[in-house]
């Protein structure tokens, strides 16, 4: 059982809950967008529960609140380095089925992939998460296709249905406040089921093994001169995790400072340079193989699942109007022929 909450008692939850929590959700930037007067929907802070916008899928991912774009790692001066204090108070974040499948993502990453940062386990421990149930798939969303269209875990889940917020927690602080409400006469007791979409519109078959050639495939080539590398793709990503570091040196006092560590993206130029001039990859074509092929293959024979949870951001986001879903498509038929010509 649940509680169904209008707007008075979403407020009356609301205020409680920012006693223990700092509440994350998608909700509108006005005049924030890309272009000129134009909004964005992006996960920030929330003072009411109002303000979560359920009929648009968020631009950006809920990736920023548990690794800012720009974190910084120690301050220093000429003899001394600290660490930033933690975040005092623990973190209520409400996101959608392929976010939350997309936090296992990023757990293996920073949590599993032979040790745990430091930076990202403090925020993590400190963090409940909320399962916004989508009513229906969103344009581009292929979450179906990738099985992360019903998550593993969370801590509560909530829907909204005719102009109120319905939530159900089984256990832990959220499930507390909500019967506290209960008490005070806040919102009525109402059981719903979660939902999400069984199928999207968008449909895709992820191929069991590639050929060995495929890193040199043709297909790559398109790619070369299409791809601009501005890196949109890798930033609106919930799964994406690399990142470089920047020394900012102080101007009143060019001995102090601090170490930031900062998003970074696998399709700019200089990304895989190193000493010596030498760079991995020197053109978008083989860039954008290596984030298709990690996505899809390279990343499960090390975890056991894709990478990719089926979002379609990037998809949303290009300015180029590379279709990532297309790219799939393609490898999936270049697999296809592979398998043909080796039988024959």
């Amino acid at each position: 059982m649940g509680r169904l909450l209008n707007e008075k008692a979403a407020d009356a939850l609301m205020e409680r809950l920012q006693e223990q929590y700092d509440v994350f959700a998608p909700r509108l930037f006005p005049g924030t967008g890309c272009y000129s007067d134009t909004d964005v929907v992006r996960y920030g802070q929330i003072s009411s529960l109002s303000e979560i916008v359920w009929d648009k899928k968020s631009e950006y991912s809920f990736k920023e609140t548990l690794l800012p774009i720009s974190d910084t790692v120690f301050y220093f001066t000429e003899d001394e380095v600290k660490v930033p204090d933690a975040p005092r108070k623990r973190r209520l974040i409400f996101l959608r089925s392929c976010e939350l499948c997309a936090l296992k993502r990023l757990d293996g990453i920073y949590l599993k992939n032979g040790f745990a940062d430091s930076y990202y386990e403090r925020i993590r421990e400190q963090a409940d998460f909320v399962w916004m149930c989508c009513e229906e798939s969103f344009a581009s969303c292929f979450c179906a296709s990738m099985g992360t269209n019903r998550p593993e875990q969370y801590e509560a889940f909530a829907r909204f249905t005719d102009g109120k917020l319905y939530l159900e927690a089984e256990k832990g602080l959220l499930k507390e406040l909500l019967e506290e409400c209960g008490q005070d006469g806040f919102g009525e007791e109402a059981s719903l089921n979660a939902v999400y979409p069984e199928e999207n519109q968008e449909k895709i078959e992820i191929p069991e093994s590639l050929p060995e050639d495929m890193a040199s495939h043709e297909l790559w080539k398109e790619y070369a001169g299409r791809c601009i590398g501005c890196g949109r793709c890798n930033f609106v990503c919930p799964t994406c995790t690399c990142f470089t570091m920047q020394d900012i040196f102080y101007k009143d006092n060019p001995k102090a400072g601090e170490r930031r560590r900062v998003w970074a993206s696998c399709q700019v130029d200089g990304y895989s340079d190193i000493a010596g001039g030498i760079s991995f990859r020197k053109n978008q074509g083989e860039r954008m193989r290596f984030k298709v092929l990690h996505k899809i293959s390279d990343f499960k024979k090390r975890f056991g699942y894709t990478m990719c949870v089926g979002c379609g951001r990037c998809e949303d986001v290009c300015p180029e109007y590379i279709s990532y879903l297309a790219c799939i498509r393609k490898v999936n038929q270049a697999a296809k022929e592979a398998r043909t010509n080796e039988q024959k």
